[in-house]
């Protein structure tokens, strides 16, 4: 069976931080109703298109595995319907804006008292404090998480990654408290409120940076190239390009082709178990015992020289070559993979990194799949719902309702999309 068989999730979230946690969930075993606008929808089923009429490559991505079903949560017939589905699932997870779901009339306490047992996950943008009231996106995240104030070179502005570590880091650290919530459940029978801030997330992954904020108030960070280049410190950990994070140096290096080919450069990490290989391989037996080379403090100033005599040797070789022999002496290094090259690696699909799904309106197309193994429950990806898929066969399936009960949720409109308001005379 799979891993999550059995748990049923109200997946009541929309765009990428919520839809990476339910997709997750599916991805084990979870059965994930996606709850929907009646002729909208996600608003991503629409968002950067290259099929017209077709459900977006943004929205199938994020949404493998579930079902949909429209519903009109202002229709009162819609609204009843909603809150018999939270007395029968095990979790409702949502990333409204701060307030959307009491506004709605689903506060933490109206589900409690719906569904004891029911654990609510929410993905907020900032957890209680000055800016809990506010709207964020992804780059919002990276920029107030600490993520962009570290990234880029050290005379250039922030910027942001091009990993959604706001969005999809967010929603993976949802997934966890909600299976953390889910295990203390078993034991004490009873549901609890989940929440992950999306500034929170984007620290949590930023805590190197953090760290050498502390460490800067006892020194400057030697293992920064600005170190060796004689530049001073400020008071907050700078923008350090390339440099490597963890205290060993590294630093992206040209290879051959790099003129015409965007992606021909190679991550090389100088680390000092096996710096007298990185002398052999490279040309430069004499620095295994010259003093200005042979220590990893000595060889502090001349990051940048050292560098680039390295790149010079790397620019002869692709970064495959590169990568294949410095492999050979345990040398840690890494080609930069365009996302064409990903796409195509084998490998990658033959372990269900990358699957290839085949999608009624859209045809076959490329995904990331589950990046967790378990060894007792393999993933299925199958493709995304259309607006509505599910609809009947969940109120018959999973609410147990009859024909007629359904027929008269119809009569009511609670599955159809509003009519527009008229407008009011003025």
């Amino acid at each position: 069976m799979k891993a999550l068989e059995g748990v049923k999730i109200l997946d009541f979230t929309h765009v990428q931080s919520g839809p990476t946690c339910t997709q997750l969930l599916a991805w084990f075993g979870a059965d994930v109703i996606k709850v929907e606008r009646p002729g909208v929808g996600d608003i991503t089923r629409g968002q950067l298109q290259d099929i017209p009429g077709v459900d977006s490559l943004y929205f199938t991505m994020l949404n493998h595995n579930k079902r949909s079903i429209t519903l009109d949560t202002k229709n009162p017939q819609g609204k009843k319907v909603l809150e018999e589905l939270v007395k029968v699932c095990d979790v409702m997870v949502e990333n409204f804006a701060p307030g959307a779901l009491e506004r709605m009339g689903f506060s933490w306490e109206r589900v409690q008292q719906l569904n004891p047992r029911i654990i609510l996950a929410s993905i907020k943008g900032f957890g209680p404090g000055p800016y809990e009231d506010c709207k964020v996106y992804e780059n919002v995240a990276q920029c107030t998480g600490g993520a962009a104030s570290t990234t880029g070179f050290r005379d250039g502005p922030p910027l942001v990654t091009g990993a959604q570590i706001g969005d999809s880091g967010t929603g993976l650290h949802l997934a966890l408290g909600i299976v953390a919530a889910l295990y203390q459940r078993t034991k004490s029978g009873r549901g609890q409120r989940v929440t992950a801030a999306m500034q929170d997330g984007v620290l949590n992954l930023c805590r190197v940076k953090l760290r050498d904020q502390q460490r800067l108030a006892h020194g400057p960070l030697k293992e920064y190239s600005q170190y060796g280049e004689g530049i001073p410190f400020g008071d907050a950990v700078p923008r350090a390009g390339n440099d490597s994070g963890g205290g060993q140096p590294g630093w992206i290096l040209k290879c051959k082709g790099w003129e015409t080919d965007p992606n021909a450069y190679i991550y090389f990490i100088t680390q000092a178990p096996v710096w007298e290989q990185i002398c052999d391989v490279i040309g430069k037996p004499e620095w295994k015992t010259d003093p200005d080379y042979a220590k990893p403090a000595a060889r502090l100033p001349k990051l940048k020289h050292i560098f680039n005599t390295i790149e010079q040797w790397t620019m002869t070789k692709t970064k495959f070559e590169v990568m294949d022999l410095l492999n050979k002496y345990d040398i840690p290094c890494g080609p930069i993979l365009s996302m064409k090259e990903i796409l195509e690696e084998q490998s990658l699909r033959q372990t269900g990194t990358v699957v290839e799904v085949d999608h009624p309106t859209r045809g076959k197309y490329f995904s990331v799949g589950n990046p967790i193994k378990l060894s007792d429950s393999p993933t299925e990806v199958t493709r995304s719902p259309l607006l509505g898929e599910h609809t009947e066969e969940i109120l018959r399936d999973v609410l147990r309702l009859s024909e007629s009960q359904i027929r008269e949720i119809k009569a009511a409109g609670a599955l159809e999309e509003a009519p527009p308001r008229k407008a009011a005379a003025s």
